[in-house]
């Protein structure tokens, strides 16, 4: 076996050690397992695995890989490259005589290092199993494979029986590095996923040591298998009751067709969360002060300072943290100010769902907008959704805790353009409480519909989608990432992408 010149804090003794040369002879042997197994044929696929030594933490533990376009059922332990921490190559095989072709690492090294970087794996395997090449051509358009109520989930970390399980789908490109910026991207967007597929391809599969991979990547073999066969069988694994797909289709296009409006939150649903806490709040915080004092005789701060000054008055009265009491308007412009700032700064930090405080917000994010010093973000894919619905006749409204000016400012202002076009109105918390049930009750008479159920409501907000569901209206649960986890058994649909609307 030949070493690099460097070996980036490991002797070349240590390469010679019990722990290296046990874990080369491991992989040797899964991989003549997972050949067995339709997984490693072809000299496809492929298996990486941490250096187990209790001396090193595992971020900082060697790295054995198989090389590429070798008979992975042939492999000896001499055949495996060695990768320091932050992998490169710090011991490579030896050339072996005709017919073997010169030795060369796995195309998959770039995605194998994201799931140690990204998600400290003790190993990481890539499988061409039929299956999970299959199970991603049932529905071509889908971006995830789903599926539910089946005994196998629980050896899949973090998941019970009652669970759906989410696996991500990313397209398949014609060399395997390629794939490397997409695995990241379903990897930070599905914190919870232990596996990516790759459609028309197979699927990396990662764990906290080879035995905990292995065992993963027989429970979703066995599931993507699982899946196929309902498919056949015309039943729906997505489904608790894995009924008829005939059944669960015709429901949806009968919901679809009676549907009038949808109505939409915006922080966790169309935007990033991190967006609002990370950009408009520091913004409205940092810029409260020289707002109020350069528009302070406007009639519009004025009302602005009333309302503030009411909500502070009835905080007071309840004994609520950081409320300070607001000076009359003869005691100086300064002291008003200083208090509304100190009071603004503590509503903010505790998130407060108030009028008054978001009536100020809006008109601080307006001048931002408008000096082009803020640029709203939403998710890519709104603006498809926004479009696709209103060229149905599906009129679509917002509903959020900012006031309507800055709901207004927000998509009329967004990386993707003016998206107020799609759009047919607004509501904030002056039509009430987003927990509420009769707050969705005042909705449904102000849009006219016949029966509430005609309106979708989507939010990430469980006891929002609660308050929808009790007024009648149909509610789905918008899983963003950053997104507050859910109850366990919530009951509601949920989706990852307007696309799945």
């Amino acid at each position: 076996m030949a070493a690099a010149e460097e070996m980036v804090g490991f002797p070349q003794a240590y390469l010679e050690s019990r722990e290296v040369k046990e874990t080369s002879s491991l992989v040797t042997e899964l991989c003549r397992h997972f050949y067995t197994q339709g997984w490693v044929s072809g000299t496809g696929g492929s298996i990486t695995i941490k250096v187990h030594d209790a001396s090193i933490p595992k971020p900082d533990q060697l790295i054995v890989m198989s090389p590429s376009g070798v008979q992975k059922e042939r492999m000896q332990p001499e055949d495996m490259y060695i990768l320091s921490p932050n992998g490169s190559v710090i011991s490579a095989p030896s050339p072996k005589p005709y017919p073997n072709k010169l030795p060369k690492c796995t195309d998959c090294a770039p995605l194998f290092m994201k799931a140690y970087e990204m998600r400290n794996a003790g190993a990481v395997i890539h499988s061409h199993g039929m299956e999970s090449c299959l199970v991603t051509m049932l529905n071509p358009q889908a971006k995830e494979f789903r599926i539910t109520h089946m005994e196998m989930i629980k050896g899949i970390q973090g998941h019970g029986y009652y669970d759906e399980l989410v696996v991500p789908i990313i397209e398949n490109t014609a060399y395997e590095n390629e794939l490397t910026d997409s695995l990241t991207k379903a990897i930070i967007a599905y914190p919870k996923a232990t596996a990516v597929l790759v459609r028309n391809h197979g699927v990396y599969i990662w764990g906290d040591s080879w035995i905990h991979a292995k065992t993963q990547a027989e429970c979703y073999h066995y599931l993507f298998d699982a899946a196929i066969k309902l498919h056949q069988l015309g039943l729906d694994a997505a489904s608790p009751e894995h009924g008829p797909i005939q059944r669960a289709i015709h429901s949806q296009n009968q919901t679809e067709s009676t549907r009038r409006c949808i109505v939409l939150d915006i922080e966790g649903t169309t935007t990033p969360i991190t967006f609002v806490t990370d950009v408009l709040f520091p913004y409205a915080r940092e810029n409260v002060g020289k707002h109020l004092n350069l528009t302070y005789d406007t009639a519009e701060t004025q009302e602005d300072i009333k309302l503030l000054r009411s909500q502070v008055e009835e905080d007071l009265r309840q004994g609520v943290t950081g409320a300070v009491p607001v000076p009359h308007a003869d005691e100086g412009k300064d002291e008003v100010i200083a208090a509304m700032v100190s009071n603004v700064e503590a509503m903010i930090k505790a998130d407060r769902k108030i009028t008054a405080l978001k009536e100020l917000q809006g008109h601080i994010w307006r001048t931002g907008f408008q000096c082009n010093e803020l640029k709203s973000v939403v998710f890519e894919d709104v603006t498809d959704a926004l479009e696709k619905w209103h060229s149905s006749g599906t009129k679509v409204y917002i509903y959020s805790s900012g006031s309507r000016l800055a709901q207004r400012l927000l998509f009329g202002n967004t990386t993707y353009g003016d998206l107020r076009k799609y759009l047919s109105g607004f509501f904030d918390t002056t039509i009430g409480n987003k927990k509420e049930s009769k707050s969705y009750k005042e909705i449904t008479e102000t849009l006219g519909v016949d029966d509430p159920s005609e309106i979708l409501f989507v939010t990430d907000v469980y006891q929002e989608a609660t308050a929808a569901k009790a007024a009648g209206l149909e509610a789905i649960i918008s899983i963003r990432p950053g997104n507050a986890s859910l109850p366990e058994n919530h009951g509601f649909k949920t989706v990852t992408s307007f696309s799945q609307i």
